[in-house]
């Protein structure tokens, strides 16, 4: 952490806040604020406090250590070299000349650095070592990020686990609740591997050991959220990236190996047999996940460094420090991906689309249906089987970053005739399918040559809103998008009083006048002039089995708030917002410094 901080001050990228902040929102509301910067840096608050104890830490808070694009190239590298680098392994022959064999061997050898490197004694982790009642998790800065949280969380710590026979080692980014001092909550999700050994050592009556590391070298962080197949232990990819070990050591009350380097480690075991309600949290959708049962470990021990840094992200509403940790992994895994489907060329996950909400993906199409062969292979693959809306180009389109180029060319080409509506597993902190982790997949292939013609007859904005609230008074307001495209959209806030397929039915008169109709609620801070958010709402909003209507060639997308009017049994939660007296108070201290545009472009 110290050579991290040191390299973010070297590159102009480390802000230093002295000033006294509190671990209850007020870190927590800086560092969402200045990650949504076009010129963002690392925060190292030196001073945080826990007001409503009375307490002062000497530990510093570091936030938003990747928090920009230069960040991410210091401590992980150049994502497409790294790609590239994988592609060529993934593509290695056996080799027929001196010359190969030597390059063969070149690559080979460097691999021996994947391996993680198990070292005898202590580490610097180990420091200092608190056992049993003295290791205490009130003695970490441990952040309240938002008002609804549950409590504390740490945000940024690597679980390490080990399956019940030792065989496979992992590691993730979860987040954990802070119940009592000696008490963490685990929110590892069912599709993940640290849940496939909890019921592994469920099934034999046994307690799990964890350790959680803090802090350390950022590398590890990324290496938690790489979307690795199961079974490959994510230390091997800092040693293939960092082309050196990972240096390990045995935690002091059980038997997992974490890194020497670390700031902390929280070690401790799971008790198979016990649950314990967990949330809700304000988390990377910009929604709250509400309260579930979720495993959670009792602390054994607490060991760091002499002089440790405590290292915390803050995840909301987008832009934040995974925007640019994702555009590493979409680099790096490309290769990967392409196993699984050689035709495709590149692919974009929008931040704005949360992610496994909307995906960008060029092919070089062969032969009818190729896109929607495409469309399974993705939905069939990994993390991307979390994946809900996906749109397939050709070869030929613009650059999937170039936004209004990209999205020119699809509305060109959407065809209601080439859409895939489908069902399959989605994020188990998706909040708007009927059912737990499962709802609708949309596919849209628009591999094909322009359509023909418009096909309506355009209106202006005062137009058209006047025309809509003739018919009802629920339409509020109105902006469309792309009018010299052959698929206009949209867009329309509603109050609503009723299932949006009702309000479709009634606009029917105006289909001669409309080709894709998105429909938002009036309030939630939705404006209809900000595309950015409208992505984010809609794309975390809808279930396509239920939200996409479709009739003669006018498609519409309900991006509404769902509740009993749609016969929506789930509890709808409520956006991760700040609290304004803490922003007006960070305002007045001059710790921040934003206006009243910022904080309307962000919905903050």
């Amino acid at each position: 952490m110290k050579k991290a901080i040191e390299l973010l001050k070297k590159h102009n990228l480390l802000k230093i806040i002295d000033d006294e902040l509190d671990i209850n929102l007020e870190i927590p509301h800086v560092a969402y604020v200045e990650v949504k910067k076009k010129d963002s840096k690392a925060i190292l608050f030196t001073n945080p406090v826990d007001k409503k104890n009375g307490k002062k830490f000497d530990i510093p808070v570091l936030m938003n250590v990747f928090g920009s694009k230069k960040a991410v190239e210091l401590f992980i590298g150049d994502g497409n070299k790294i790609g590239k680098e994988i592609e060529s392994l993934l593509k290695m022959k056996p080799p027929t000349t001196f010359s190969e064999k030597l390059s063969t061997f070149g690559k080979l050898f460097a691999l021996k650095n994947t391996i993680p490197k198990k070292s005898k004694g202590k580490g610097e982790c180990q420091e200092v070592i608190k056992l049993g009642s003295d290791a205490n998790l009130s003695e970490l800065p441990i952040l309240t990020t938002w008002e609804q949280d549950g409590g504390p969380f740490i945000t940024m710590g690597q679980v390490y686990t080990t399956s019940l026979n030792g065989e496979m080692k992992n590691l993730g980014m979860y987040r954990l609740q802070v119940y009592e001092d000696n008490t963490l909550g685990l929110h590892w999700q069912i599709h993940k591997d640290s849940n496939h050994f909890f019921h592994e050592y469920k099934k034999a009556g046994k307690k799990m050991p964890v350790s959680i590391g803090i802090g350390g070298d950022p590398m590890y962080i990324w290496c938690g959220q790489a979307p690795l197949p199961i079974g490959i232990f994510e230390l091997m990819l800092y040693g293939f990236v960092k082309n050196k070990n990972a240096q390990l050591v045995k935690s002091i009350t059980n038997d997992i190996y974490v890194p020497r380097d670390n700031d902390f480690i929280i070690e401790g075991f799971v008790d198979t047999s016990k649950l314990r309600i967990e949330g809700p949290f304000g988390d990377h959708t910009g929604y709250y996940t509400l309260e579930e049962e979720y495993p959670f470990m009792e602390v054994t021990a607490i060991t760091h460094k002499k002089e440790p840094t405590y290292l915390a992200t803050v995840v909301g509403k987008p832009p934040l420090e995974d925007k640019y940790m994702g555009f590493a992994t979409e680099r790096i895994f490309l290769p990967l991906l392409k196993t699984t489907a050689p035709d495709l060329i590149d692919y974009y996950m929008p931040e704005n689309g949360v992610f496994h909400n909307f995906i960008i993906a060029k092919i070089k199409t062969l032969y009818p249906g190729h896109a929607s062969q495409m469309m399974h292979a993705f939905w069939g693959v990994g993390q991307m089987s979390f994946v809900k809306h996906a749109i397939f180009v050709n070869a030929d389109a613009p650059e999937l970053e170039d936004h209004d180029a990209i999205t020119r060319y699809i509305l060109n080409r959407i065809d209601i005739d080439e859409m895939l509506i489908s069902k399959g597993v989605v994020d188990a902190l998706d909040h708007s399918s009927p059912k737990f982790a499962i709802g609708g997949k949309l596919g849209l292939d628009c591999t094909n040559e322009e359509i023909n013609e418009l096909g309506i007859t355009l209106l202006s904005d005062n137009e058209l809103l006047l025309k809509m609230q003739e018919i009802t008074d629920e339409v509020k307001d109105l902006k469309q998008y792309y009018t010299d495209t052959k698929n206009p959209v949209t867009v329309i806030t509603v109050d609503k009083k009723r299932n949006q397929k009702y309000l479709f039915d009634d606009l029917k008169p105006l289909f001669e006048n409309i080709k894709i109709l998105i429909i938002v609620d009036a309030k939630n801070q939705n404006d209809v002039n900000n595309t950015y958010m409208l992505l984010w709402r809609v794309v975390n909003n809808i279930d396509s089995n239920r939200d996409l209507y479709i009739q003669d060639s006018t498609i519409c997308l309900d991006g509404t708030n769902k509740n009993e009017l749609d016969n929506f049994k789930r509890r709808w939660p409520d956006d991760v917002d700040c609290s304004k007296d803490v922003l007006e108070s960070l305002k007045q201290r001059g710790i921040i410094d934003i206006d009243e545009e910022f904080q309307r472009k962000y919905q903050l």
